[in-house]
């Protein structure tokens, strides 16, 4: 009896290209459609886009502390997928006892583009930003002229990827929205089409 052949299909490069993350796709087919009309706007490349993410956290007077450093390296690498990379002073900072251009990293950050900015996007808004305490929304006037915005994390014990161990030393995060095409009113907008919930006030809360 001739002996059977187990044959086990291999994941082409082609089938790879198929994959498009869920916010990247609903933003192709439907956002931007739907942003052309409410903006106004004469065609679609007009319309807001995200181009890139940056997730940061800063040392502040732990910059000399090594553990510390690791633990933010960690949070960021486990959040976003990516290796951080470390930031030096920009300019002095008298209280921290720092100096423009100094050695030790004042920070650590990461920029998202692509397909892991969908994604880390996806994660955020459906599952990081569920789990804060007593939320009611981000604030509205984080945005500038010209339309990015900038989130604030207190800790970063709402994302899943860390363990309870990884987040037994707590730091804030940071978070920037690049978006092309933006001003403050067309970029809210769009993020709100991708989930993100803004704190109702005056009017708004009625």
């Amino acid at each position: 009896m001739a002996e059977s052949k187990t044959t086990t299909k291999k994941t082409s490069p082609a089938d790879k290209s198929k994959y498009t993350p869920r916010l990247k796709k609903l933003y192709n087919e439907k956002f931007v459609k739907e942003l052309k009309t409410e903006l106004k706007l004469k065609n679609v490349h007009q319309a807001p886009k995200l181009t890139k993410i940056v997730v940061s956290a800063g040392v502040g007077r732990n910059k000399d502390n090594k553990s510390f450093q690791e633990v933010v390296a960690n949070t960021l690498a486990r959040i976003t997928g990516q290796k951080p990379i470390s930031r030096t002073a920009k300019r002095s900072i008298a209280s921290f006892k720092i100096r423009k251009g100094m050695g030790a990293p004042v920070g650590q950050s990461v920029n998202l583009r692509g397909d892991r900015m969908w994604e880390f996007l996806d994660r955020l808004v459906n599952v990081a930003m569920p789990r804060i305490r007593d939320f009611h929304g981000v604030s509205a006037k984080a945005f500038d002229r010209q339309g990015n915005y900038n989130l604030g994390i207190t800790e970063q014990s709402i994302f899943p990827e860390l363990t309870f161990e990884e987040t037994a030393t707590p730091h804030g995060l940071g978070i920037a929205f690049t978006i092309s095409n933006g001003n403050p009113e067309s970029s809210r907008k769009l993020l709100e089409k991708f989930g993100i919930p803004f704190e109702k006030t005056g009017k708004e809360a009625k």
